[in-house]
């Protein structure tokens, strides 16, 4: 399995890393119908959080951010990365009044407490070498709810093998440096805020969490 999002957690000279393949334009079938999944449920706590303003973290290509400005119509979207010439490239082909990119680090935001109604981080948290740092800056920022996902492990794990992939690093995706299974990821999420609603489109874990 791929993930299709770059991640923001790295240390500041560093560069995105993790796997760019592009799940959300993909035309297989099994990843199709795994991603409408995802993307529904997605979709779903999004819509529940109701955010009057988000923060996008490690957000790639701008694929979700742009749609979620599209949603927002005039409400305010700030999507951050770490500096990468092609992801500058992939920013300047997804751009709305209400939007806006930066390149930066996620474990210093620059941003006030509670500036955003909500923080999310889709895909990315397996990639930040401090997961709990990054949290801890996203629920600082985020004044309601955050939105996370990661690969639901040890199922994750077992689907790559399964398919032949990474055998010799037990199926672990290039890139992934945390593991978390359902309940390990509710456990960490729950130092944040009370986790209102977990869901669990096949093979992700994904919390809505209320902050504050």
């Amino acid at each position: 399995m791929n993930t299709g999002r770059q991640t923001a957690g790295a240390v500041a000279d560093a560069v995105p890393t993790g796997n760019t393949y592009d799940k959300y334009g993909s035309t297989n079938p099994l990843v199709r119908r795994l991603m409408q999944a995802f993307e529904g449920t997605l979709a779903e706590l999004f819509a529940q959080a109701t955010p009057g303003s988000v923060l996008d973290v490690g957000c790639g290509e701008g694929v979700l951010t742009y749609r979620w400005a599209e949603q927002l119509g005039e409400r305010r979207i700030v999507g951050i990365d770490l500096e990468d010439p092609k992801l500058r490239s992939e920013w300047a082909t997804r751009q709305r009044p209400n939007l806006e990119y930066r390149a930066m680090p996620a474990e210093n935001l620059p941003f006030a407490a509670g500036e955003f109604d909500l923080a999310a981080a889709i895909e990315v948290l397996e990639h930040v070498p401090d997961p709990q740092r990054t949290l801890a800056e996203m629920a600082r920022v985020a004044s309601r709810h955050l939105l996370v996902s990661v690969p639901r492990e040890p199922l994750w794990r077992g689907l790559n093998m399964a398919r032949g992939a990474y055998l010799r690093e037990l199926g672990n995706t290039p890139g992934h440096v945390n593991h978390w299974s359902k309940r390990a990821f509710e456990r960490l999420l729950g130092d944040y805020g009370e986790v209102v609603e977990a869901r669990s489109p096949f093979p992700w874990t994904m919390l809505l969490v209320r902050v504050g």
